[in-house]
Order: C-alpha cells, then structure tokens, then sequence
C-alpha cells in the first residue's frame, strides 16, 4: 500500500466520522439535552471518534508494516538466493582453477623430467670429467654389452658406429681402444693395428694409448713383424714411461 493511499484512506475515514460527530450531537442536543449536556456529549462522541481513528490507523499502519516486511523478507530471500548461486558459480570457478593450476604443474614438472632425460650428464670417464648426453650413453653402453657378451663380430659395427657418430666424446678413445679389440678377438691383425693406431694419434692423452701400443706390438709379433713390434714397444717405453703398458713393454724387449 502506497503512502497516497494510506493519506486518501485516512482522509475519507476522518471526514466521516467527523461528520457523523458533527451531525449527530446536534440533533440529539435539540431533542433531548440542553447545552452544556449537548456540549459534553459532542465532547465525549469526537473522543471516541479521534479513538476509532487512532485505531484504525494503527492498523492501517501494521498492514503497510507487514506488507514491506514482506517486502523486504522476500527481496532478501531473492538477494540470498542470488548469494547462494555466485558462490557456488565462484566454487566452480575456484576448482577448475585449481584442476588447471594441478595440470600445469604436472605439466612442467614432466616436461623438465624429460629435458633433463636429454640433457648432457657429466660423468668421469679414465679419471676426467666429460659432458654426456642419454643418446651417447646408451649407444656407448649397448656396444659394450656386445663386447662383454663376446659378440665381437656385432660389437665391431656397434664400436665403429659409435666413433663415427661421437668422434669428440668422452668415450671415444675407449671406444676405438675396443674397437680395435674386437678385430684382434677375430684373428684380424691388421685392422686391429689400424683401428689401434688411430688411438695413439687421436687420442694420445688417454690412458688407452699406451695400451694400444702393446696391442699394435703383439699384432706386429703375430703377423712376424718382430723389427716393428720391437720399435714399436721402444716408443711405447719412451712416450709413457710410468704405465703399466710399459712395465710389460720392458719384459718383451728383454725377451726379444
């Protein structure tokens, strides 16, 4: 109920119980009282009118109360409503963003796995520290098998394979040390030299050097170069004279 209507209805209520106050005393008065009688029962009708219409009144006023309580009561279970539906549109968003966040996590955390899987290892290699990748480690690894497994026909390709793709790894020398193994194993002495000589000049720092100067020199004794094997052990005692190769180089020239 609207504050005009209230107004208009107060209005016409009052003007007619003020009329009826009005109209009805005096028409007693001339019948039935005297004036001061008149008088006093206007007095006492217009008190009991001002009565009715503070009564009616305050009911009007507690129905507009309870009409915009209920109002008020229905627009904030509306706004609670609309509250309840945000927050869990809010709790929707608050788990995807958290699943997202768990994705991405997992995702780098695997993505950097697999990098380092693919990034180059340092490993020490004859007492020195060299940078290896996976790729390099796991061809070198699967032609030593083959080497220890005594498969030297396929640890040849495997071994020259290796030197061929890795010519500046780590395991190079060791390699191409092996290599030359493998040729010896199958009773071939002259790739055996070759393969060990390309030791000694790629590689003359490495431990193995000296080592495929022994193999060069029993190579040479077995094909009958016995003048060769026996310069080649001198070089040896001279080039590395603190090895063990060397300690060995002296037994052989001493039995020669």
């Amino acid at each position: 109920m609207t504050t005009l209507t209230k107004f208009r209805l107060r209005s016409a209520t009052a003007a007619a119980l003020l009329a009826a106050a009005t109209f009805l005393p005096l028409h007693a008065s001339a019948a039935l009282f005297d004036d001061d009688e008149a008088r006093k029962a206007i007095l006492d009708l217009r008190a009991k009118v001002e009565a009715m219409r503070a009564e009616l009144n305050g009911r009007i006023d507690s129905k507009a109360d309870k009409s915009i309580a209920l109002d008020i009561n229905n627009q904030h279970e509306q706004t609670m409503s609309e509250i309840a539906k945000l927050r869990g549109s809010l709790e929707v968003l608050a788990n995807e963003l958290a699943n997202t966040q768990k994705r991405q996590k997992d995702f780098y955390v695997d993505l950097d796995a697999r990098l380092r899987k693919l990034e180059p290892r340092q490993v020490t290699i004859d007492g020195k520290t060299a940078a290896v990748d996976p790729a390099e480690q796991k061809a070198y690894d699967a032609a030593m098998l083959l080497f220890k497994a005594g498969d030297f026909k396929t640890a040849t390709v495997a071994l020259a394979e290796f030197v061929r793709q890795y010519p500046e790894s780590g395991y190079a020398a060791n390699a191409q040390y092996y290599l030359g193994t493998t040729y010896y194993a199958q009773k071939d002495c002259k790739a055996a030299i070759l393969a060990q000589q390309v030791v000694v000049k790629a590689y003359p720092d490495s431990p193995r050097a000296p080592e495929a100067m022994l193999n060069i020199a029993s190579c040479q004794t077995e094909l009958k170069a016995v003048a060769n094997a026996k310069k080649t052990l001198t070089e040896l005692l001279s080039k590395y004279p603190d090895s063990e190769s060397a300690a060995t180089a002296r037994e052989r020239l001493k039995a020669k």
